[in-house]
């Protein structure tokens, strides 16, 4: 069963670190059109005296599918605010059986954030942005991308620690981070 456990993880292990891969990568781009948007909008008004109607609008929907791209890397890697004071004096095995209780719970919240943030992007289609033709749908379905790759590590981090509290720890080690080059070379 272990053997098992360990394909389908390595598996899901594997898609995961491709589509945040590529959601960090297109994260990266939305950052530079959500600036570009707000330089445009700064030179416009405070040096042509002329603002746009549509930057302000275009930047926060940038901002919004940037958030929802690398919202997945964020949960995978532990990046987000984490109470895990009662964790350090439990002993290790109850300390697994709570993280993977909370994993559960954790899914159970993030499904049913999918199908309600599905529901949100169909009722998109009939508005539009106020400042430039485009159904609020395809702002909107940045929210089931965001739900929808927490779920899918969340699922991979349900498996990883059922292996951790049912096996061998060692077997199920976590996902290597990826590491951002810093240094100028």
């Amino acid at each position: 069963m272990m053997a098992t456990l360990k394909r389908l993880l390595h598996g899901l292990e594997t898609f995961n670190t491709y589509m945040l891969a590529a959601g960090r990568s297109i994260a990266w781009v939305l950052v530079l059109l959500m600036v570009s948007c707000i330089l445009v909008q700064v030179f416009f008004r405070y040096v042509l005296n002329d603002a746009l109607p549509w930057p302000e609008e275009a930047a926060r929907a940038f901002m919004i599918w940037m958030m929802g791209l690398v919202a997945g890397s964020g949960y995978r890697w532990g990046s987000f605010v984490a109470i895990d004071l009662v964790n350090d004096y439990l002993p290790s095995l109850i300390g697994r059986i709570l993280k993977l209780l909370l994993l559960i719970l954790a899914m159970v919240v993030l499904m049913q954030l999918f199908v309600l943030a599905i529901e949100f992007f169909q009722r998109g289609f009939r508005t539009r942005a106020a400042s430039f033709h485009l159904p609020r749908a395809w702002i909107y379905l940045a929210m089931p991308v965001c739900f929808g790759s927490m779920l899918m590590v969340n699922i991979e981090l349900v498996l990883r620690e059922f292996g951790r509290v049912f096996g061998n720890p060692d077997d199920f080690p976590d996902p290597v981070k990826p590491e951002l080059n810093t240094s100028a070379e």
